[in-house]
């Protein structure tokens, strides 16, 4: 794989990085290569695309059709006030070039599904799902699995969320192939039984916490460094400031 030069400023932008054994140059290198789809630009995509932006990761596409508007602002630190009525893209590339120019962003301007979705996968190494619905959900677990593409995939709710990784196209460490979504959700709820972060509310720095978990989780991913959460089901609560996992694995058969 080519190596990506990074230029005198860069290695200042990143020097933290590269002090770091973990990262390096090598590390701070595979970012500026890495091509990262966000799935949403609200509450759990925006810090996912600043730390992202922050990080040196060279490209960044953005799925969203929606716009800003001034309930957003709680929680949607992306966007400003100045952006309300504005599309969350044109509002998210202006977030990045101020943070980093030597980022480009892809925006994407509409709802992924089993139809659109194949072709813009394709085009990426890694994607993030901060989408707020389950069909969105399930649809890019089935899109990533089918691109053999690593997933990261977040939830939130209230004063708590979740956070796993999947990578169900590999094989672990015990020889059985790693989870899948459905695994670890068989089935979607009811439709109502989930409420809406309109309907139950949502604490804004929930989406910030498992937002900023959740690009940790790519660049981890992306350098080849630690623990991921592949059959790990991160959840976190907030009010009790608890942090649990659930390990899950896919069946056997036959």
């Amino acid at each position: 794989m080519s190596q990506a030069p990074l230029a005198p400023d860069e290695l200042e932008r990143y020097a933290r990085h590269i002090v770091l054994p973990e990262v390096g140059g090598a590390g701070q290198q595979a970012l500026k290569r890495a091509r990262v789809l966000v799935i949403g630009a609200g509450g759990l995509g925006s810090p996912i695309i600043l730390y992202l932006a922050a990080a040196g990761v060279g490209t960044i596409g953005i799925a969203d059709d929606d716009t800003v508007s001034l309930s957003n602002l709680q929680r949607q630190v992306l966007h400003g006030t100045a952006d309300v009525g504005r599309s969350k893209l044109d509002s998210a590339a202006d977030a990045v070039t101020a943070i980093n120019p030597h980022v480009t962003m892809v925006p994407h301007a509409l709802r992924l599904d089993m139809a659109n979705g194949p072709a813009i996968v394709a085009g990426y190494d890694l994607v993030i799902d901060g989408s707020d619905n389950f069909a969105t959900r399930y649809a890019m677990a089935d899109l990533c699995e089918a691109a053999a593409t690593p997933l990261v995939t977040a939830a939130v709710n209230r004063f708590s969320g979740s956070l796993t990784v999947l990578k169900p196209y590999e094989t672990g460490a015990d020889g059985r192939r790693n989870p899948g979504y459905r695994d670890l959700f068989p089935e979607a709820p009811p439709a109502g039984m989930v409420p809406s972060c309109a309907e139950a509310g949502i604490l804004g720095v929930t989406t910030g916490v498992l937002g900023t978990l959740a690009a940790s989780e790519a660049i981890k991913l992306i350098c080849g460094m630690g623990e991921p959460l592949i059959g790990r089901f991160l959840m976190v609560d907030l009010l009790t400031m608890r942090i649990e996992e659930i390990r899950y694995r896919r069946p056997k058969t036959g």
